[in-house]
Order: C-alpha cells, then sequence, then structure tokens
C-alpha cells in the first residue's frame, strides 16, 4: 500500500492544541491496525530548540538518537507508544541551513537557489523520508499558524505535494477556534471563516476542520462553517475542551473525525480497539487515592517547559490509581528558613533539570529538607547532581563542594564537566570540546545504565541493564566516589564500564533516587515509567505514615 499523507495546520491563534490534536489522530489509526508516524514542522529558524530559553518554547524534549526536538514529539511518543528520532522534526534553520550546505559545496552547479524550488523541495524530501512500504500513513503538523510569514515554505511545499501525490494520497486538517462569546451567549464563526480564506489564498483546500471550542456546536454551527469553508457538512467536528489531555482521543473518535480520515483517504482500517483509552481515562476520573508532590525548580512560570515530567507524575499516578496534585516552587524561594513553610504537607519532592546556576542553591535546600525530614525525593539530571552536592557538603563535610558549571573555582568539584566517555551507540569515543558550539558540548540521546542488585533502581526496573536519554553537560567526578560511597551515598546505576555514574541513592531513607538521565521522557500513559511509579508508591507510602 502506497504511504498516505495527513498534514495538520492550525489558524486563529497559537496554543489551540495542534500536536494534541495530532497525537490523538495518529493514536486513533493506531487502534485500527493501520502503521503510523508523526513529524512536526517548526517555522522557527533555530536549528533546533536545544539553545531556546525555556520560558519561550518550552521542554526540549531528546530522543533515543539524540534528537533535541520540540515538546510536541512528546505527545507523539506517549500517544503513539513508539520512539521517534531526527528525521521526525525539522525547523527553517535546518531546512536553510541543509540548503545553503548543498550551495557552498556547488550541488546546484552554480544556479540562483530560491525559496521555491530550493527549500520546498528540502522540506518536502524531509517529508518524504518518512514514506516506506512499512508505513500506511505519515502525519505531518505545520507548527506556527496560517498566515505566519515563517510558515509559508512549508504550506506551499505541502501544497505541491497534493500535485505529487495525488488528492486520494494526500488529507488536509486544519484546527481552529470558535470561540464562545458569553455576554452574547453564542459562538462566533467568522474567524474561522477568515482563516480557511487565509489557507484557500495559498492554495491549500482543507478537507477537515476541527474546530476548537469551549462548547459543543450545533449541527447549525458545523453546516454553516461547511458553507463558507468550502468543505462536506460531515467534515466539521468540535474539538471541544477536555478536562484530561487523554480524554481527546475518545472524544475525536466519538465525534467520527478517524472515520472520515480512513474514508477520505481509502485507508483499509478496522475497527478501533480503545478499550486501553478507556481504562485509562476511567482511572484518571476515578482515583482511590491522592497525593501531592512538590516540583522545586527554576521555569515553573511556564508549565510547559515540564510538561513531560508532568506527564509522567501523571502516569505514575495511574500506576497506583492516585490522582497527583502538584505543587509548583520557584527554587529561588527556596532557603533554610523558607523550606519547611513552602514544602509543608508534601508528600514528596521532586528537583528536576536546568541550566545555569540561578536557583541552585533553592533547589540543594530542597533536598536537605527531603533528606533530613525523611521525604520521598526523587532528582532529575541537575537534580541528581545537586543531591551529590548536597550530601557532599551536609555529610561528607565538604563545605565547598559544588559543580563546576556553578564554580569553576570549586576545590571540590564532585560534578565536573568530562571531557571524554565511551559511547556505547557508536563503538567510539566521544570527546567534550569546551570551545564548540552548546550543543556539541552535551551527551544527548539514550546511554545504557547498568543496576546494582539490592537497591530501589533495581527493585524498580527488574532488569540489569535499560537505556535511558540524556541531556546535560556535566557528570558525576568519580573521583570522589569512593569517599561519598564511604560516607552513605549509594551508586546504583552506572554505565556498562562504569566510568559514569548514572544513579545514587540511599538506604536509611524511604526512598531517595537521583538519575543523571530524563526518565520523563520514554514514560507512557500505557506503560509509565518505573521510577516515576516507585517514586508516587513511595509518596503514597509517605502519606499514610505521616
Amino acid at each position: 500500500m502506497t504511504t498516505k499523507f495527513l498534514f495538520v495546520t492550525g489558524g486563529v491563534l497559537s496554543s489551540l492544541g495542534k500536536g494534541l490534536a495530532a497525537a490523538s489522530i495518529a493514536a486513533l489509526l493506531k487502534a485500527r491496525g493501520l502503521r503510523v508516524t508523526i513529524q512536526k514542522l517548526d517555522p522557527y529558524i533555530n536549528v533546533d530548540p536545544g539553545t531556546m530559553n525555556p520560558f519561550q518554547h518550552g521542554e526540549v524534549y531528546v530522543t533515543d538518537d539524540g534528537a533535541e526536538t520540540d515538546l510536541d514529539l512528546g505527545h507523539y511518543e506517549r500517544y503513539l507508544g513508539i520512539h521517534l528520532g531526527q528525521n521526525n522534526n525539522y525547523t527553517s534553520g535546518r531546512i536553510y541551513h541543509s540548503v545553503i550546505t548543498k550551495e557552498r559545496r556547488g550541488d546546484y552547479l552554480g544556479g540562483t537557489v530560491q525559496v521555491i524550488p530550493h527549500i520546498t523541495d528540502e522540506i518536502k524530501n524531509a517529508i518524504l523520508s518518512l514514506a516506506s512500504d512499512a508505513m500506511d500513513l505519515v502525519i505531518v503538523e505545520i507548527g506556527g499558524t496560517v498566515g505566519d510569514i515563517e510558515g509559508l515554505p512549508f504550506l506551499e511545499a505541502i501544497r505541491q505535494l497534493r500535485a505529487d501525490l495525488g488528492k486520494d494520497n494526500v488529507l488536509y486538517i486544519h484546527l481552529t477556534l470558535v470561540p464562545f462569546i458569553k455576554a452574547a451567549g453564542e459562538v462566533k464563526t467568522k474567524p474561522t471563516q477568515h482563516s480557511v480564506k487565509e489557507l484557500r489564498s495559498l492554495g491549500i483546500q482543507p478537507d477537515i476542520i476541527l474546530c476548537r471550542s469551549e462548547v459543543e456546536l450545533s449541527e447549525d454551527i458545523k453546516n454553516k462553517i461547511a458553507l463558507f469553508c468550502n468543505v462536506d457538512k460531515d467534515a466539521v467536528f468540535t474539538a471541544i475542551d477536555v478536562n484530561h489531555i487523554y480524554e481527546l482521543p475518545l472524544m475525536l473518535y466519538e465525534e467520527g473525525v478517524d472515520q472520515k480520515i480512513a474514508i477520505l483517504l481509502r485507508l483499509a482500517a478496522k475497527n478501533p480497539n480503545l478499550e486501553p483509552w478507556r481504562t485509562l481515562v476511567h482511572t484518571l476520573h476515578h482515583p482511590q487515592h491522592e497525593v501531592e508532590i512538590a516540583v522545586v525548580g527554576k521555569y515553573v512560570d511556564l508549565k510547559e517547559a515540564y510538561k513531560s515530567l508532568h506527564e509522567a507524575l501523571t502516569h505514575g499516578g495511574v500506576a497506583n490509581h492516585a490522582r497527583v496534585r502538584f505543587r509548583y516552587i520557584n527554587s529561588e524561594t527556596v532557603t533554610a528558613e523558607t523550606a519547611p513553610s513552602l514544602l509543608r504537607q508534601v508528600h514528596g519532592i521532586l528537583v528536576p533539570g536546568g541550566f545555569g546556576t540561578r536557583g541552585v542553591e533553592g533547589k540543594i535546600q530542597a533536598i536537605t529538607y527531603a533528606r533530613t525530614q525523611g521525604i520521598p525525593f526523587f532528582g532529575i539530571c541537575l537534580g541528581m547532581q545537586c543531591a551529590v552536592i548536597e550530601y557532599a557538603r551536609n555529610v561528607l563535610g565538604l563545605a565547598q563542594a559544588n559543580s563546576e558549571e556553578f564554580d569553576p573555582l570549586t576545590p571540590d568539584p564532585v560534578i565536573y564537566l568530562m571531557r571524554e566517555w565511551y559511547d556505547f551507540r557508536s563503538g567510539c569515543m566521544q570527546y567534550r570540546d569546551p570551545g564548540c558550539d552548546k550543543g556539541g558540548t552535551m551527551r544527548l540521546g539514550a546511554y545504557p545504565c547498568r543496576m546494582r542488585p539490592g537497591t530501589l533502581a533495581h527493585a524498580a526496573y527488574k532488569a540489569e541493564e535499560v537505556w535511558e536519554r540524556h541531556r546535560h553537560r556535566y557528570e558525576f567526578n568519580t573521583a570522589y566516589q569512593e569517599r561519598l560511597e564511604a560516607a552513605g551515598l549509594v551508586i546504583s546505576g552506572t554505565s556498562p564500564d562504569e566510568t559514569l555514574v548514572e544513579i545514587v541513592e540511599l538506604r536509611d531513607h524511604p526512598w531517595f533516587l537521583g538519575c543523571q538521565f530524563h526518565p520523563e521522557f520514554t514514560s507512557t500513559p500505557m506503560q509509565p515509567h518505573p521510577l516515576f511509579r516507585d517514586f508516587i508508591a513511595a509518596a503514597l507510602a509517605y502519606q499514610r505514615g505521616a
């Protein structure tokens, strides 16, 4: 069967949920037995989001192969239960960089390089790279909003693809806003009409319109949109606000979105098996327990900065039939004096990753409080490094212990910039050049971790070795390993050659664990990550004993 393509665009305004809609549609079509993958095309000029401020862009999601990508790839992986990679996320910067590299190399034989056809051809090649005999459908989300100047080459490229591949192999879905005006007590279709008009002016006629709305749209409203936007009456669907994002696939199924897609693309799809989704939603709505977790970080003013973390904690709750309540705390506000009031009555404390010195001392104070008060603690990436610093200072007695990231002149760099390490993926040594570009100095992607028997980590994974995703520059300094272990710190996970420390924990504590990697990136609602599962279980046990 020929690989078919479904393109998702957005109109009126940003943050309507294109990524969640695309992921939900993909999940429905996968449940129908189709082989589906998904791609995000981002119009911004950055080559990738790796150097972008989390306050502007949200989290940077990392794939197994080390791609730093848009956070929507996290939704894709969680909803589909598959692993994506470099070819599943392209930006304008990456596309232009490739074209300019080819021009400098002489690939265009001295011709004038233009947006059409050179940029658009590069975009089409990126899209078509996912087609194969093993793939029935590729869903492509176009970032941004119709009308953005940066997105024009992407829209032109997908316009051309319908002519290239034939109308039976290409489908356009447009997600738009239908606002409800409370004062008038009615919905307004004009923004949708203008958005579709803008899209049609670029040569793209949407086949399906998804209408994001606070309220259910009546048949009269849907018919009006269909008439003015030139789509079938049964191709206008309500994408109503839901209480939980994992309800969206079921809601779109009830609307009949996947059935319409299957008809228009002539997909040989069977009836979907949605029982796993129904079970998940039932568990979310009918929890047996409730637990409160404090997330002590520096980007808490934008929850999107911790999107995968938030979802992984929710998954951990699902595994324990518990609703997780979140208490986000700005680490800059945490001191020895404020910690007791800020962290009062929480059942677990999580310190996430981050870069730079701001807020680090607050994270260390939160870890001290968790360690000394016996509150379950989970440190991720920088959170693990801060746990090592805290232990070195307050238990081992190295008062000036620090990371070279925060104090290059510290006399006790328990966390330092490792210059080289063995890459078990490539079978080669990797070297850090501090003068290299920012991305080039990081350990990125999946690396193996070998567990020490009899530890929290080994009990959680129930495996001798696992692969987890990394995104960091600094490492545990093994020159201090012997002294820290003698003082009671347990090294429970390392690289197979034992040169890289991946997990640390404490024995005489209800549950205290820090990991150098990002386990939140591989957690899904159907398969919660074992560390998040056990962390929430420990928080519930602490709650019962408190």
